[in-house]
């Protein structure tokens, strides 16, 4: 029986691929072969990711990292990360440095900033008129700066970063990845240079003020999240006001009840579907059996997130959008030890958007067909090249 290759076909944004939909069926785990043509497990059941998104005996970091199955060429996401026999170590170092510039009370104190920021930007779109582009004008726009002002990097910077950010996570093309990486990493440290002498209220100043932290690990860290703070939002956004959008009862579900909003950002993460890669990649550290499937230690493990969140044990009806759908259990943000630092602030953002573009402009709509938007290629986030909108 040959064994399915990643990406899958996805003809409907919408939507699941229709193969990835039919795998689950079968099944929580099956066989496939990644982009670069390794085996993997990919792993589409709910209970199944859930579990193994906190379990200990998968990791990112490979005892063989050369010889280690890969899922792409990106140099900051492709293949295995980090130091084998220090990596729960490391791992653990890591959130206790930066968790708390991300705890609750902090990012609720940095949301009326948010919203400041949300605000210019949709004045900036009335200004500009219908038609417009979503994905330039806010979506894009607003992650970059909110991220910029909590590291205190030069939003004037952004055009620069934004490409070696594409470009380290580019999952076609490993020299550019590097060059993207390399980039990135030069400019942190310039910016802790710069915060040793000129320190401000940011996350890189205060990153600067720790025990037992170099410049090189704070530049790491720092650009770590630069990448992570920006990218995935942007997708976030996008696609949220896609769904929106494309169901119109549900738009204007919001506009009616505001209320909703809480619940419709768990939604808005659930839904949808850019996952190309095929999933969040982990190595087998022992051996372990996952559903009916012996995973044999080394072996490239795949939670596939989207479908995890599309699992209809879980979810009913799992490919209808609905912002009143009790959505809180998803895993879009991880699960356990390794849940995301920066779900707060995530949230915030989403609350802010949604809470102001909706009755703003409470007739926008797509202004061209579903089925004329792309998704961005070769990318790890993936996430849309454009919105057009009109109101």
């Amino acid at each position: 029986m040959p064994v399915n290759k990643l990406p899958f076909d996805q003809p409907e944004l919408l939507r699941p691929a229709p193969l990835l939909r039919a795998l689950q069926a079968e099944g929580p785990v099956h066989r496939v072969h990644t982009q670069t043509g390794d085996d993997a497990w990919l792993v589409t059941g709910y209970e199944e990711v859930r579990r193994l998104l906190d379990d200990d005996r998968l990791g990112r970091s490979h005892p063989q990292p050369e010889q280690a199955a890969r899922i792409g060429e990106s140099a900051l996401f492709g293949g295995p990360m980090g130091e084998f026999d220090t990596e729960r170590e490391d791992h653990t170092r890591m959130r206790s440095v930066l968790q708390p510039h991300f705890t609750p009370k902090r990012m609720r104190a940095f949301r009326p900033r948010v919203e400041e920021l949300t605000t210019q930007l949709l004045d900036e779109l009335e200004r500009q008129g219908s038609p417009a582009d979503l994905h330039q004008a806010l979506a894009l726009p607003l992650p970059i700066l909110v991220i910029c002002e909590l590291l205190g990097v030069p939003y004037e910077d952004r055009d620069q970063f934004r490409a070696w950010s594409e470009a380290a996570g580019n999952t076609a093309d490993n020299a550019r990845s590097m060059r993207g990486l390399a980039d990135l990493y030069e400019y942190g440290k310039r910016m802790v240079a710069l915060k040793r002498h000129e320190p401000g209220d940011d996350v890189i100043t205060r990153l600067t003020e720790l025990p037992d932290t170099d410049d090189d690990e704070i530049a790491r860290r720092a650009m770590g999240l630069l990448f992570a703070g920006h990218e995935t939002t942007v997708v976030q956004i996008g696609m949220g006001a896609l769904f929106l959008l494309a169901n119109s009862g549900q738009w204007e579900a919001l506009l009616a009840e505001p209320d909703l909003l809480t619940g419709a950002i768990e939604e808005i993460m659930r839904t949808p579907m850019v996952n190309g890669t095929g999933g969040i990649p982990r190595y087998a550290r022992v051996d372990l059996a996952v559903g009916d499937a012996l995973v044999k230690a080394g072996d490239l493990v795949l939670l596939h997130i989207g479908m995890a969140n599309h699992d209809e044990k879980v979810f009913a009806d799992p490919e209808r959008f609905d912002v009143t759908r009790q959505a809180a259990g998803h895993v879009s943000f991880g699960y356990g030890a390794r849940y995301c630092i920066g779900a707060p602030l995530a949230r915030i953002e989403l609350q802010a958007v949604f809470a102001q573009l909706i009755p703003r402009f409470p007739g926008m709509r797509l202004a061209v067909p579903v089925e004329e938007l792309r998704l961005r290629a070769d990318s790890l986030t993936s996430g849309l090249v454009s919105l057009p909108v009109k109101w």
